[in-house]
């Protein structure tokens, strides 16, 4: 995705306005990929389908969740997550950020 439009990045530390929660962005879909049905279900806000949405590793959790970006504000904290999943995303924890790792395409 153009990382221009998104206003957070992968290895980004995350606060959900709504649900009171910490993450750590894995990654970004320029635009709503998930279906009807659990847009339906779950985004009670119903929250803009053709803005950012983002994979989240959420802190003192071991799932991830689908965010549309109105939910998100920035964390600064610098304090780093605990989710059993990072080390499968990222290499470390550096300058309050996490490093992804290399994705083969």
């Amino acid at each position: 995705m153009n990382s221009s439009l998104a206003k957070f990045f992968p290895g980004q530390l995350i606060h959900h306005r709504r649900f009171d929660y910490r993450g750590v962005i894995v990654d970004v879909d320029a635009d709503f990929q998930g279906t009807d049905e659990w847009y339906g279900k779950v985004a009670r806000s119903k929250p803009p389908k053709d803005k950012p949405w983002y994979h989240v590793l959420v802190n003192d959790a071991d799932h991830m969740t689908y965010v549309a970006e109105q939910n998100l504000e920035a964390d600064n904290t610098h304090d780093p997550i605990k989710h059993p999943a990072l080390g499968h995303f990222f290499k470390r924890f550096e300058n309050g950020s996490y490093v992804a790792k290399a994705r083969a395409n």
